[in-house]
Formats: structure tokens, sequence, C-alpha cells
């Protein structure tokens, strides 16, 4: 039984979408056709049409190998690989702890 797909917010999608379209626009410009790309990818055409549709429900290998066939598979190196908001939370965690100013103890010292 296949699984649900992943629930996709519209900034998502768009995002997806976007992808898929430049996927596309790399082949054209190859001038490759769906046929071409789906063998060598050794995937379905209509695996092919989900990824350049942006379609959720197409995996991250099926990504990959379209971008090997079309000489792109590297552009996946610079995903996340400047995490500067996790770097950012990462330090504020190193930073030694403001020294609190001591209180005077209240009572009888005599």
């Amino acid at each position: 039984m296949p699984s649900k797909p992943p629930v996709v917010f519209p900034e998502e999608q768009s995002l997806l979408a976007q992808l898929g379209e430049r996927i596309r626009l790399a082949r054209l410009r190859r001038q490759l056709s769906n046929a071409a790309v789906s063998g060598r990818a050794g995937i379905s055409r209509s695996s092919l049409y989900k990824v350049e549709a942006g379609d959720a429900g197409a995996t991250l290998g099926t990504y990959l190998r379209v971008l090997a066939v079309l000489g792109l598979e590297n552009d996946l190196n610079g995903v996340a690989a400047d995490d500067k908001v996790g770097r950012k939370l990462q330090d504020l965690a190193l930073e030694p702890k403001a020294a609190r100013p001591r209180r005077k103890r209240q009572g009888g010292e005599g």
C-alpha cells in the first residue's frame, strides 16, 4: 500500500514548482527529449513529468537522477551547506554566561 504524500505548504510547493521549471529548462537547453532523459535516469516518463512539475511525491533520488543526467548533480552540494541559523544558535549556546552581580546577604553578620 503506497504511503501518503507529504504535506506541502503553498510556499514549499512554489519552491518545488520553481525547481521543476529550472530542471525542465535545463533539459530543453540541452535539447534532450523527455524519453532520452527518463531513459538515461532509469525512471519512467511520468516520473520525469512529476519532477518537472515540482511534484512533492517525487523522491529526492528521482530528482537527483534527473539532475545527474543533466550534469547538475553537484548543485545539491550547496543545499544547507551554509547553515547560518544553526551556527548562530550554536554560537549563542557557546557564549559564556554573563557574570551575575553577587547579592549581598541580608541578615546578621556580627
